[in-house]
């Protein structure tokens, strides 16, 4: 039998056959997926082929065969540096939610998500959200993000789910496709999802007044068929987001205004820091390429990634 895994418990996975029907599955043996070094080999998302079991009126599947990904985004482990976690495959479009202050959303976050979509191949719309709670401060701010991203090349949105602003738009984006959510921890994807297809009823939380840090509501990634032809996956919060097996060389390809002026370096292997006639360096110079992107072009070449995890949410605030 063929599904799709709508939700995976670790040990467990909830797959949707072509009929509809849930099965309960479980991996056959030790399951590994050739060139991946992952801490789970079946993530949400995977078409995958099982055989049912069934035994005293219950029915099990016994998955054998993971079909072949159109994509997939991952980040680095938790607890095993040296291995990736699979967030999600076969994405159509991510929507990654940012918030100015409630709780703060980096730019080292943005770009380091940013820059493994890219690697993937995946399409990222920013939807800056809760513009209901800015004052002129964070507006500023949220507006400048704004400028920065659409400027590269980014699709931009903004949103409130408690004033139903830019949910249509949002909504328009998702027919047809297989949409993930992703953020940091009360970011307000939940919420947002809720407004746009209330019977979900997804479970939210409240930010901590100690550290404005969201509370982990989703646990596991999951995918939800909507009401009016689309599919959702909903993801667990995300505080750090570490770049996984990178190589320098290769690190500029996936910044687009960094690849756009590639060939006018005058080494063909220019890193963007040192060398001489450097056309990023140039363009940074001219305020042609913002700051805080290249700050996190240089964190990502220096490998620093648990500086940056620890810098930034030791204390729930970071430098955005």
């Amino acid at each position: 039998m063929k599904g799709i895994v709508y939700k995976s418990t670790g040990s467990w996975y909830h797959v949707k056959t072509e009929d509809g029907t849930f099965i309960e599955c479980r991996i056959k043996g030790k399951f590994r997926i050739k060139g991946i070094k992952s801490t789970n080999p079946i993530s949400v998302g995977d078409l995958v082929e099982f055989d049912l079991e069934t035994s005293a009126d219950v029915h099990t599947g016994l998955i054998h065969t993971i079909a072949e990904r159109k994509n997939y985004i991952v980040r680095k482990s938790v607890n095993l540096s040296k291995q990736i976690h699979i967030i999600a495959s076969n994405i159509d479009q991510v929507f990654l939610m940012v918030t100015i202050n409630n709780p703060v959303t980096t730019t080292s976050f943005i770009d380091r998500f940013l820059v493994t979509a890219e690697a993937y191949g995946i399409k990222t719309v920013i939807v800056f959200n809760k513009i209901d709670t800015f004052d002129d401060e964070a507006l500023d701010e949220q507006l400048y993000l704004q400028h920065t991203y659409t400027q590269i090349g980014y699709e931009c949105l903004r949103a409130s789910a408690s004033e139903r602003k830019g949910l249509d738009a949002i909504k328009e984006k998702m027919i047809g496709k297989v949409s993930m959510f992703s953020g940091h921890s009360g970011v307000g994807k939940s919420t947002l999802i809720n407004a746009i297809e209330p019977t979900l009823n997804l479970k939210t939380a409240v930010i901590s007044e100690q550290h404005q840090q969201g509370q982990h509501t989703t646990t596991f990634a999951e995918m939800f068929d909507l009401s009016f032809d689309a599919q959702i996956i909903d993801t667990p919060g995300i505080r750090g987001f570490g770049i996984v097996d990178m190589e320098k060389q290769e690190v500029g390809n996936y910044f687009p205004e960094f690849f756009a002026l590639k060939n006018d370096c005058k080494f063909n292997n220019c890193l963007h820091r040192e060398e001489p006639h450097c056309a990023v360096k140039d363009a940074l110079d001219n305020d042609q390429i913002a700051w805080s992107r290249y700050r996190s072009y240089t964190q990502i070449l220096d490998g620093d990634d648990e500086h940056y995890r620890s810098d930034i949410y030791a204390d729930g605030k970071g430098e955005v």
